[in-house]
């Protein structure tokens, strides 16, 4: 006779964190695929390209070198040091390696800032849609959220007035994203600007989410902390899995004033202990080695990004603004007359197409779905046939 288990009695902070909903429409579209069904993936944000050869063999040979030990908590130094030249030189600023903080992918660095600089009751402004991770982060330390809109009107760059009426005595933090996702949209220069003006004499923080800085196909990629007032008070968050198809790697890293930094630092002891040494390894290798993998996913990403929005834009009910930064297409279907979630559940169901609906980045998301354009061409061409199809027998 099976025992019967006491009710999970958790703590209350559980409640409060959110999730990734990309995830559960994997394992739902996977499901379909045991059934036998034929699902094209445009739901996941990573890219399909393998990780170079040369960070690879990197790595290999780092393994068998013996670098399998527990190794410092902010990162190795050598590694440190690329990432200070590498984001230095991208970026023109200037950036000590004391200033860099290695993690096991990037999502730590946004929650250990969020961990090291927000009080319960404190305001973070963050963007809506956005990626969902920041409101969940926000609530679990008991802090409070507070959405800035991005809109299509404006090609999803940052309406600054938006964030500046929202600035109240209590904004620990802003949060930004740029490239962004899930719209592609990119910050403008001139938007960065009206933001620094606007913070400048205040104490507010800012973690800059540059996750998708090398993927971007018009304008150029801007970082506040080229602003020297907002410099200090800018944590940059970047990492290796977008650029360099490193997404199991699990290598991020943000970048600080060294104050903070040792504070990260103290979170990672009390969490990792530190970050796998062999990948470091390879990392270094990411950054100084051959960048032509980098600049030649860019150039396909490019094409696809011309599949898509062109394949969706032809859809009776779509309308498909083009994203200038990510792998993401975010249409808008209130032509259609159909429910976001329903019509994502749909085209799932029907027509065999795992994409997004706009709502899994936020109430704000509503009206629109998002696709992952991290796929062939010709598995974009055939989802593209499918949604057309589907959409000519039920809309």
């Amino acid at each position: 006779m099976a025992a019967t288990l006491q009710k999970l009695l958790l703590a209350e902070r559980m409640g409060r964190l959110g999730t990734e909903s990309a995830f559960d429409v994997l394992v739902e579209a996977r499901r379909l695929e045991q059934q036998g069904r034929d699902i094209v993936h445009l739901e996941i944000g990573e890219p399909d390209f393998p990780t170079a050869t040369d960070i690879v063999e990197a790595a290999v040979r780092a393994l068998r070198e013996g670098w399998t030990h527990y190794g410092p908590p902010s990162g190795l130094p050598q590694l440190r040091e690329a990432i200070a030249e590498d984001a230095a030189r991208r970026r023109g600023v200037s950036i000590d390696a004391a200033e860099v903080v290695v993690t096991p992918g990037a999502k730590p660095v946004m929650f250990f800032t969020i961990l090291a600089l927000v009080e319960p009751g404190d305001e973070v402004l963050y963007p809506n849609p956005g990626f969902p991770i920041y409101e969940s982060m926000i609530n679990f330390v008991g802090a409070q959220p507070v959405p800035y809109g991005l809109r299509e009107e404006h090609d999803f760059d940052v309406d600054v007035e938006a964030i500046i009426t929202k600035l109240t005595g209590r904004t620990k933090l802003i949060i930004l994203n740029s490239p962004h996702n899930p719209t592609g949209g990119v910050i403008s220069r001139k938007g960065l600007a009206a933001i620094a003006e606007a913070l400048t004499g205040r104490e507010t923080f800012v973690l800059s989410d540059e996750i998708y800085n090398r993927l971007i196909y018009e304008g150029e990629h801007v970082s506040l902390a080229q602003f020297p007032a907002l410099k200090e008070r800018t944590i940059i968050l970047d990492g290796f899995s977008k650029a360099y198809a490193m997404t199991g790697w699990r290598l991020g890293y943000g970048i600080m004033r060294a104050d903070l930094a040792q504070q990260v630092a103290l979170l990672m002891i009390n969490s990792n202990s530190c970050t796998a040494s062999f990948s470091q390894v390879a990392a270094i290798e990411a950054l100084r080695g051959d960048q032509s993998p980098v600049d030649r996913m860019l150039e396909e990403f490019r094409r696809r990004r011309g599949v898509i929005v062109d394949g969706l834009n032809r859809i009776p009910g779509f309308r498909c603004p083009q994203p200038q930064g990510a792998f993401y297409a975010f249409p808008n279907i209130t032509g259609t007359g159909r429910d976001w979630r329903a019509l994502a559940g749909a085209l799932l169901a029907e027509a065999g197409v795992a994409c997004l609906s706009g709502t899994a980045f936020g109430a704000w998301g509503e009206s629109y779905l998002r696709f992952s354009f991290a796929n062939s061409v010709e598995n974009i061409q055939r989802a593209l046939e499918r949604v057309s199809d589907w959409a000519s027998k039920n809309l």
